[in-house]
């Protein structure tokens, strides 16, 4: 017996959609917390520049302190992956509400997440590293540590994007385990039962030689019975 389904598409479902909609609204704003959070984290941990003023208003860096600019940036961009993982595999989480709608709640919300890291990160790094409008020659000052280029911004969207691709390769039901068999709500599909048809053969069994159709099967050569070695010997 052979079994196959019947893949035909149901409509979409708003209650559904609504409540995949929700989550996601509840995903973004989760994430953008997260970014908020995780942009007070940086500008603790980034390194601030120092200047040597050598004429009123102008200031030399200090040898080594260049580097921080990339120091500051790099801890940027690990803390996005960090935050870009862990938030996407809490998302994941919500089992009932995967899907296409849930993932792009997962990136806008790292996108946000990220850009309120720099804009926060950066505003809390200029009250912890504040300096003098016009400080005096021969001191030496702090410059607030600031992310150069937007193109850093895209690291947690990224990695959360990876995260999610690995989780839905790794899932071992085709609904993701949402119970929902399509996308937006759509209707699992249900079995049917094909029935093979019946197995019949080609060859056909006719009457045997010398027999009529119908009739007895009668032999041509009469039957000579089989005397065993010795029989003639004991007769005599």
């Amino acid at each position: 017996m052979a079994s196959a389904l019947a893949a035909e598409p149901g409509g979409l479902r708003g209650d559904v959609v609504k409540r995949e909609v929700r989550a996601a609204a509840v995903v973004v704003a989760a994430i953008a917390a997260v970014g908020a959070l995780a942009g007070v984290a940086w500008a603790f941990l980034a390194p601030a520049e120092q200047f040597l003023v050598v004429e009123p208003d102008r200031g030399s860096a200090l040898t080594g302190e260049s580097m921080h600019r990339f120091d500051a940036l790099a801890i940027f961009v690990l803390i996005g992956v960090v935050a870009g993982v862990l938030t996407a595999a809490g998302s994941w989480r919500r089992r009932r509400v995967r899907g296409p709608i849930l993932l792009t709640g997962i990136l806008i919300g790292s996108l946000a997440g990220a850009f309120l890291t720099k804009v926060v990160g950066e505003a809390v790094a200029e009250q912890l590293h504040t300096r003098p409008k016009h400080p005096a020659v021969h001191t030496i000052v702090e410059f607030a540590p600031s992310v150069e280029g937007w193109a850093a911004l895209i690291a947690q969207p990224l990695a959360a994007a990876v995260v999610v691709l690995l989780l839905t390769a790794l899932s071992t039901s085709d609904d993701l385990g949402t119970g929902e068999y399509l996308p937006f709500g759509g209707n699992r599909p249900e079995p049917v039962v094909l029935a093979p048809p019946q197995y019949g053969s080609a060859i056909s069994y006719g009457p045997y030689p010398g027999s009529n159709a119908g009739t007895q099967f009668t032999p041509r050569d009469p039957v000579v019975p089989f005397d065993a070695p010795g029989a003639e010997s004991e007769t005599r």
